[in-house]
């Protein structure tokens, strides 16, 4: 199993802090945005990681993860994303680095304490998703549950989400997902999204959910980056 961290995009909801600086090199707490997701990798027990970015400050990441080498990573690659073209566009570079194997998947600014080795230890094929109670779910991808808690469909930003659950930024995918992403077309965003990207898993029947244990959050806007800082601190023994 092989480990990818999505950490591109402009992080606009968050200028004029990312004017300066990619968004996931900004501090939670004492560490930047992106040691959280190569935290939960690592444990997990992967240790062949790609990374990829894009924007005007990707080099940053050359400068705080040099080889990867501190963290517990055998192999640390990268690849730049020319255009902000979606999170499924962005999966689309790995191709190559998967060569042939699964892949868990972690977007950069996602800040959690889980622990799935058994998850990834036990992963074989199709998808596993990994979703989580919020109090916001429109902000995200929203399961539409069945009466035995299968997952009818999900969508995509809702206005009226079906669920108080959200699909967090963390997938396991087996490499049929390259084929997947090839076959979907850009959204009203113009974006190739991960959504329909699982939504193709769904009507295979090969798509699979966990809930997510333990704490986790996105950074994306001021207040969960915000949050995140301070539940960070107190972890550490800050009050």
């Amino acid at each position: 199993m092989k480990g990818v961290i999505l950490a591109g995009g402009l992080g606009t909801r968050l200028y004029p802090l990312t004017r300066a600086v990619n968004k996931h090199l900004l501090n939670v707490w004492d560490k930047p945005m992106v040691y959280y997701p190569i935290q939960t990798l690592v444990k997990a027990g992967i240790r062949d990681v790609m990374i990829v970015t894009g924007g005007p400050h990707a080099g940053g990441f050359l400068h705080v993860l040099q080889n990867g080498k501190d963290f517990g990573i055998d192999h640390l690659e990268y690849a730049y994303q020319e255009n902000e073209s979606g999170i499924a566009q962005a999966l689309s570079l790995c191709e190559d680095f998967a060569d042939g194997g699964s892949l868990t998947v972690i977007l950069g600014d996602n800040t959690t304490d889980a622990d799935i080795l058994r998850d990834v230890k036990n992963f074989r094929d199709g998808a596993l998703i990994f979703l989580k109670k919020v109090q916001d779910p429109q902000r995200f991808g929203v399961p539409v549950f069945g009466k035995n808690d299968e997952i009818l469909k999900i969508e995509e930003k809702p206005k009226k989400p079906a669920s108080q659950y959200a699909v967090t930024g963390l997938y396991i995918y087996d490499n049929s997902v390259f084929d997947r992403i090839a076959k979907i077309k850009p959204s009203a965003r113009n974006e190739l999204e991960i959504t329909d990207v699982n939504n193709s898993y769904l009507k295979e029947e090969k798509l699979r959910w966990a809930e997510l244990q333990g704490y986790w959050l996105d950074c994306g806007t001021f207040e969960t980056l915000f949050q995140a800082n301070r539940y960070w601190a107190r972890k550490y023994g800050v009050k």
